[in-house]
Formats: structure tokens, C-alpha cells, sequence
């Protein structure tokens, strides 16, 4: 019996140390996209990530026919949401620093891992009206930022078009 128990751990050690060599770097990366540290020098992305593997690890026996991504991935959505960081509103760092902890998670979940709406709300146990919202909201914003970087770069090099506003004074023909 002891034998036994000992071959099933060690065969539930090897699946998944291959799922981690497989899915840990794009984990990481949701993990630096939620905490908006730089990817060098992303200690409380570790941590989050170390974190939702503990548990996906401890989960593993039970994952019968889930898909262990997804389950790792639940597991750094809620512990970003749980997070002491969580409370205390915006993250600003990063190129999703405008974004409320919200809107980045939401945006992270449909647009970089490509969850339905459906799924990012089961994630975030939100309506999924609301992440429809928070999806949109996020979205505007970082098109405006966008628009609003434009903006200043034409004007930096004092180009005119659209971004650059109205022309002031009389329009002279070349």
C-alpha cells in the first residue's frame, strides 16, 4: 500500500512539474500584468504566482478532467483580488497603471488570456454585466491614453494632424 501511494506521488510530482515548465512563464506574465511591476524585478508577481501553484498543486489529485491552466489561473485572479494591494485602489505602475484593479484584472483575464466574459466573471464572481462594463470602461481609457500620448508626441515634435487640435491662425497654401 505504502509503494503504491509512494508511485502515485511521485507520478502526481512529475505531471505537474511538466505543467508548471509548460504554463509558469506565460503564469508569470499574467501574474506581472496584474501587479504592473517590471518583468525583471517582479517580487510580489512571484509571490502571487508561487501562490496560485501551491494551490493548484494541492488541488492536483482533484483536477480530474479540469484543465489545471485554468484552475492555476482562477487561483492568481483571486489571489490578486484578495490581496491587501487589491484594497487600496490603483496600481499605477506599468502600461496598465491607469486602470483600477478592476478594469486591469478584467482586461487581463479577456484580452490577454482570452477568457469569455462568462469565465472572467466566474474568476472575479461578478455579474457579468458588470464585467462587461469594467471590460469597456478599461478599454476607453487606455484608448484614450493612448490618444492623449499621440497627442503630445505630435506636439513635441510640432507636427499638426488630428491629435494636434484645431489650427490656430489663418490657413496658409502652400
Amino acid at each position: 500500500m505504502r509503494q503504491r501511494r509512494a508511485d502515485e506521488e511521485r507520478r502526481r510530482a512529475q505531471e505537474f512539474e511538466s505543467f508548471v515548465a509548460g504554463a509558469a512563464g506565460r503564469l508569470l506574465h499574467v501574474a506581472v500584468l496584474l501587479t504592473g511591476e517590471p518583468p525583471g524585478d517582479s517580487p510580489r508577481a512571484l509571490r502571487l504566482l508561487t501562490a496560485a501553484l501551491a494551490a493548484t498543486y494541492a488541488d492536483w489529485h482533484r483536477l480530474r478532467g479540469e484543465d489545471p491552466y485554468d484552475r492555476a489561473r482562477q487561483e492568481l485572479a483571486t489571489g490578486y483580488a484578495r490581496s491587501a494591494a487589491w484594497r487600496m485602489g490603483r496600481t499605477r505602475d506599468g502600461v496598465l497603471g491607469p486602470l483600477s484593479r478592476q478594469e486591469r484584472l478584467t482586461l487581463v483575464l479577456r484580452l490577454y488570456e482570452g477568457a469569455d466574459e462568462e469565465r472572467t466573471a466566474a474568476l472575479m464572481g461578478l455579474p457579468v454585466e458588470r464585467v462587461r462594463a469594467l471590460c469597456a470602461r478599461g478599454v476607453g481609457t487606455m484608448r484614450a491614453r493612448e490618444h492623449a500620448g499621440r497627442a503630445a508626441r505630435a506636439a513635441a515634435t510640432g507636427r499638426r494632424g488630428p491629435a494636434a487640435g484645431p489650427a490656430s491662425g489663418p490657413a496658409v497654401a502652400p
